[in-house]
């Protein structure tokens, strides 16, 4: 196993073995290696593992050198000598392997391990009751390693005008919680946190309006092996799939995840990410299908002030927002051809510029890309570039349609009715309905039939309560969806109908879907209706 060797001067501090692909070192404590001393930046660099050998990453303002060379990025050898600050470090790769080639077992510190004698993993997690504020008497489970604390677009959301985005962050190690400053100012027991804080039981957390307390929730889970992220399944092929995304995660490889919509194909790269070596880091999700061709090179690589007529200020891209951590392109098959020129010129050589820089930045970033389309049907018929599709496909996993692991439904009913409500549960009538449904939505269908039946029919759900996709289009036309396809064949057939109800009246059309007009033409487009 390759080793890091660091030295102050000639003494020997640290022997740091290289178990991963990606090693981070700097002052800050979230550091793979903590450094202290006023020459070392928070991430200092990285060095990175490839399959050709070593290279280090300069991140920092005070500077990387190679074998007394400065460098931003650079090759290293069996002997390199890196510069940091003032210390010395030393790169050993003698009996060196290219990986683990075991199946790495996913970082779950974010929960203590009560018991495991049962058939179920008992688990305990911490969680914040929030006392006063308000949000009073909510909960807050923390199921993440790290989970931001803010308004709408953080993981735990409150309902306080006052709080921003990222207000602050917790992390979580095993059973612990500690408070990491974020936007905003976080306070416990009254004074300001400007550093990362532990926060114990009999400690109060204040947030803005909100006054929170930390409390235990011993939990019951499916059994680690039937379970990736938030996916869940028993079936033989749906282990299979797991194993699968586990060993994807413990590599830094660009993943193709292909599978029809509803299979969970955001599920299993948040999974990826969750169980990765950047799970600290940023997850970003980016559809790739709902952004316009002009503004693609913007939103994903950012822009300078003044770099086109609305740009008033200078922007971050999706890219910049998932430095260290993980960036998912999702509909990556909806691409232009332009777009999927520019996307294959950051991947080629990791560099990006915003429009209207000639500067060049690498952010450290793994891809994820998803989609429902076939791609090599798409390559051969010329509708998407070979170089970029081997790009991306790498590594490649594909989810099972939902018909194919009929086994699985008893699970996911389950776990969906506990979502819903403690009290919901589905009979065994119910069960065999759902059995013989094809299911052309998937999981994500699966899930909206639940909860229609749990707010039109209580707790007890039996096969009556149960409401597939057919859908009355007034009277004495039903508009039924077809048994196989995607959800997308399934929207158009009903967009179809409606506008043949009206004559091609897309006004009215649009009354009777709830939509604006402009969100009909949108999807008519999208849809290839004419």
């Amino acid at each position: 196993m390759a080793q890091l060797l660091f030295f102050r001067g000639d003494e020997l501090l640290i022997e740091y073995r290289l178990s991963s692909s990606r090693t981070s070192i700097g002052r800050a404590d979230s550091c793979d290696v903590a450094l202290p001393g006023e020459m070392i930046s928070r991430t200092h660099c990285f060095v990175l593992q490839r399959d050709d050998g070593f290279e280090v990453v300069d991140r920092s303002r005070h500077g990387v050198t190679v074998d007394g060379a400065p460098v931003k990025r650079s090759g290293l050898s069996d002997g390199s000598e890196i510069g940091i600050g003032g210390y010395r470090v030393v790169l050993k790769t003698e009996n060196n392997v290219a990986g683990p080639t075991a199946e790495s077992i996913p970082d779950r510190g974010f929960e203590l391990v009560v018991d495991t004698s049962t058939d179920v993993l008992v688990v305990e997690h911490a969680c914040l009751v929030v006392v006063s504020g308000p949000d009073e008497g909510s909960k807050k489970v923390l199921k993440k390693s790290r989970m931001s604390v803010g308004r709408a677009r953080s993981d735990v959301r409150f309902r306080d005008d006052s709080l921003m985005d990222d207000h602050c962050f917790l992390r979580v190690s095993r059973g612990r919680v500690m408070v990491e400053p974020g936007k905003g100012a976080a306070f416990i027991d009254g004074q300001r946190v400007r550093m990362i804080t532990p926060l114990y039981a009999d400690e109060t957390l204040s947030l803005g309006a909100n006054l929170l307390r930390v409390e235990r929730s011993i939990d019951e889970e499916v059994p680690f092996a039937k379970t990736f992220g938030e996916m869940v399944g028993e079936c033989k092929l749906m282990l299979s799939v797991f194993g699968v995304l586990r060993r994807m995660a413990a590599h830094h490889y660009p993943v193709l995840i292909s599978g029809e919509s509803g299979t969970g194909k955001e599920l299993a790269a948040r999974g990826i990410h969750e169980h990765s070596m950047r799970a600290t880091g940023r997850f970003v999700a980016v559809n790739c299908g709902a952004i316009a061709s002009n503004l693609f090179e913007s939103e994903l690589f950012g822009h300078e002030k003044g770099a086109f007529t609305d740009a008033s200020s200078r922007k971050d891209g999706a890219f910049h927002a998932a430095d260290g951590g993980t960036l998912f392109l999702d509909e990556v098959g909806e691409l232009s051809a332009d777009a999927q020129a520019k996307l294959l010129r950051a991947l080629e050589g990791g560099e990006i510029r915003r429009v209207g820089s000639n500067d060049v930045e690498y952010p450290d970033v793994r891809v994820l890309a998803a989609t429902n389309r076939n791609l090599e049907k798409e390559v051969r018929e010329g509708r998407f570039r070979e170089d970029l599709f081997f790009r991306l496909n790498v590594l490649s996993v594909e989810l099972p349609a939902l018909r194919e692991r009929p086994k699985d439904i008893p699970m996911l009913a389950a776990l969906i009715c506990k979502t819903l409500h403690p009290e919901a549960h589905i009979t065994d009538d119910a069960l065999g309905v759902l059995a013989a449904h094809r299911w052309p939505g998937n999981v994500r269908e699966l899930r909206n039939v639940l909860t229609r039946a749990y707010v039109m029919g209580g707790a007890r759900i039996d096969k009556r309560a149960l409401q597939f996709h057919v859908i009355n289009d007034g009277p004495g036309v039903v508009v039924e969806l077809p048994s196989t396809g995607t959800l997308k064949d399934a929207e158009r057939t009903y967009i179809q109908a409606v506008l043949g109800k009206h004559d091609g009246n897309r006004s009215a059309a649009a009354r009777e879907l709830g939509l604006a007009r402009s969100t009909l033409h949108y999807k008519m487009k999208m849809l290839e209706l004419r």
